[in-house]
């Protein structure tokens, strides 16, 4: 592989409250995933947002999350299916008119936190969601876990995937992410996530917390915004795979 797409997740403040380094991220990422009003951020950070993403040339996604501003979308709503759909459709719509406004246009849609991980393991909420991206628009990019339901239901529905891991997580022997709530959740040195992706990207494999390897399909890397560490872990990883003849850019597009 010689190209690969660096995201984040951005545009995760909220009023008076600031939240990440969107500013000084957008020089290392290919995508961002822009919260829409639901988890995180309001009109004012969703504009902004938009307008850093295109002043860098970043693909602008929507990052749609359960109705949770106080638990910042971590944490599990029991929803329906129908009830995932009209979440998802809602804040894609908000998003893709914030950035028609700018003369931007989307390029792909991430759930977020909880309701990323809940539809993962979840065959119907995978799939509502996967139509209501579908709906809206059936070209954009539909982001997920590697292996998970959620890459699952996107190619079912006829959508353009984009297999997701992370730079700053570890796993688990199912190819799941380490709990947050768990030990050793997040990795917090930007050479050991970078020794991490490169083996995505280059073997296919990734060790697990057990200390097994699984085999993991590496189409997009995510480094979390709102990480103490997402800076240098940007500069240091792209740095990385550049120097390995890795180019960093969107995909799928």
């Amino acid at each position: 592989m010689n190209a690969i797409d660096l995201n984040s997740d951005v545009g995760e403040s909220y009023g008076a409250y600031t939240i990440g380094n969107d500013e000084k991220i957008m020089p290392y990422i290919s995508s961002a995933n822009i919260a829409c009003g639901f988890h995180a951020g309001d009109a004012h950070v969703m504009r902004e947002t938009v307008a850093r993403a295109l002043e860098h040339s970043v693909a602008i996604g929507a990052h749609p999350g359960l109705p949770d501003i106080g638990g910042f979308g971590r944490r599990n709503i029991d929803i329906s299916p129908q009830e995932g759909y009209e979440l998802v459709v809602y804040q894609i719509g908000a998003l893709w008119a914030i950035a028609k406004a700018q003369g931007g246009k989307l390029h792909h849609v991430k759930p977020h936190g909880a309701l990323y991980n809940m539809a993962a393991a979840d065959q119907a909420l995978a799939e509502a969601i996967a139509n209501a991206v579908y709906d809206v628009d059936p070209n954009l990019v539909f982001y997920g876990l590697a292996g998970s339901a959620l890459i699952a239901a996107g190619k079912k529905v006829g959508l353009k995937t984009a297999s997701e891991v992370f730079a700053d997580r570890t796993y688990q022997a199912d190819g799941s992410l380490t709990s947050r709530r768990a030990p050793n959740a997040l990795i917090t040195d930007a050479k050991e996530a970078s020794e991490q992706v490169l083996r995505m990207i280059q073997e296919g494999k990734v060790r697990t917390q057990q200390g097994t390897d699984v085999k993991i399909d590496a189409q997009t890397v995510c480094i979390h915004g709102d990480g103490a560490h997402a800076v240098a872990f940007a500069e240091q990883l792209k740095g990385e795979l550049e120097r390995h003849g890795i180019t960093v850019k969107a995909g799928n597009s």
